[in-house]
């Protein structure tokens, strides 16, 4: 395994041309570092990426990417199925990763993935990105000053529309590349991921249903759920609750939570990040976005501007990568999700596969 070390202006590898990775590139610009190639399902196809991306130049393939030493870091950005072959890869070639969810389709390649990282001694980094709203890190940090009480009750959903149509498709829906859970493999995870980060809770136990609003999607049978409902229990005494659609009309991207203590609660909305609801018996408080109006150190951090300039989606992602790749430089920073992370996703979505197939509370490993 080649042991280079990595330069400080750090050079990107991107490995999909699709929505992530323009999402993925568009972050790397905007933190100051460069796309050295782009690589897509043909070598056609990575030329026109990387020309539409601003990577320097293409890559033939995958592996040519991922051997080329003008890339330090390799994001994943290909189907599901595909992620646990090229991390695996790149770690064994001396590269810092960043793999989009799911890490992997099963629990076991996860597993061997934390295990390379682990012997690599690289940034191996899963995009968690909701991790990265300063209005979530202010609720984390006033959860862990005591502010909340005892956090009781921990409920919230995550609700998408981009296949409420009976026709509406996408490689996800085939469990062959996407995995055997789409609805809550896909988003639900990120739910539980922020609801883990935040509280300092973790689930210990949950039973779940998944549901399909069509029996068909495209002409052919559903093989993987639009919806699910979970139940849960925490290793700290919470009771807790999810609801995940993918075909809820109206509903575009809409993750929200409320954490409920006994002192006070905490309500998010993905789709309006900019205030932090902050529930108490005598009275209520918004509490608005910016450096000036946040209070936890980590939270006005990344409050990049001032209260009333909105910070989104596409800048939570690049907080995301600023600090990925200031980990990958040997700087320490706060909440990077790791690839442990990304296989403690992996195990919750096993864990909701296995309850609804049984009807049954099934253990979590903690």
């Amino acid at each position: 395994m080649s042991q280079q070390a990595i330069p400080a202006v750090l050079r990107a590898g991107i490995i999909g041309t699709g929505l992530m990775g323009g999402v993925h590139a568009a972050a790397v610009r905007a933190s100051g570092y460069v796309i050295s190639r782009v690589a897509g399902s043909t070598p056609a196809a990575g030329a026109e990426a990387a020309a539409k991306l601003g990577g320097r130049r293409a890559a033939a393939s995958a592996t040519e990417l991922i051997a080329s030493t003008d890339v330090d870091v390799v994001h994943v950005c290909t189907p599901n199925a595909t992620h646990a072959e090229l991390a695996a890869a790149a770690l064994a070639a001396g590269k810092a990763v960043i793999c989009e969810k799911p890490l992997a389709t099963s629990t076991g390649e996860t597993a061997s993935l934390v295990q390379a990282a682990a012997r690599s001694g690289r940034l191996a980094a899963v995009p968690f990105v909701y991790r990265f709203y300063p209005t979530v890190r202010e609720a984390r940090a006033r959860i862990a000053s005591g502010e909340a009480g005892d956090l009781w009750l921990l409920h919230g959903s995550y609700l998408q529309d981009w296949l409420a149509g009976s026709t509406a498709t996408n490689w996800r829906v085939d469990p062959a590349q996407g995995g055997l859970s789409r609805a809550f493999g896909d988003i639900g995870v990120h739910w539980c991921d922020l609801m883990e980060f935040v509280t300092g809770h973790r689930i210990l136990r949950l039973v779940a249903s998944t549901a399909n609003a069509y029996p068909e999607r495209d002409g052919e049978p559903a093989r993987t759920e639009d919806g699910a409902v979970v139940l849960f229990e925490t290793d700290r005494g919470a009771t807790g609750s999810l609801v995940v659609s993918q075909v809820t009309p109206g509903r575009k991207n809409r993750l929200w939570f409320s954490f409920d203590g006994t002192q006070a609660s905490y309500s998010f909305d993905q789709e309006q990040p900019d205030t932090l609801w902050v529930g108490g018996t005598a009275n209520n408080r918004s509490v608005f976005r910016g450096p000036d109006t946040l209070t936890a150190g980590d939270s006005r951090r990344l409050a990049r501007l001032p209260a009333g300039h909105p910070q989104g989606y596409q800048d939570s992602f690049t907080a995301f990568v600023s600090d990925a790749y200031a980990v990958a430089a040997g700087e320490e920073r706060d909440g990077v999700p790791t690839f442990a992370d990304g296989h403690r996703a992996a195990v919750l979505t096993a864990a909701v596969i296995d309850s609804a197939k049984i009807n049954s509370w099934v253990e979590v490993p903690v």
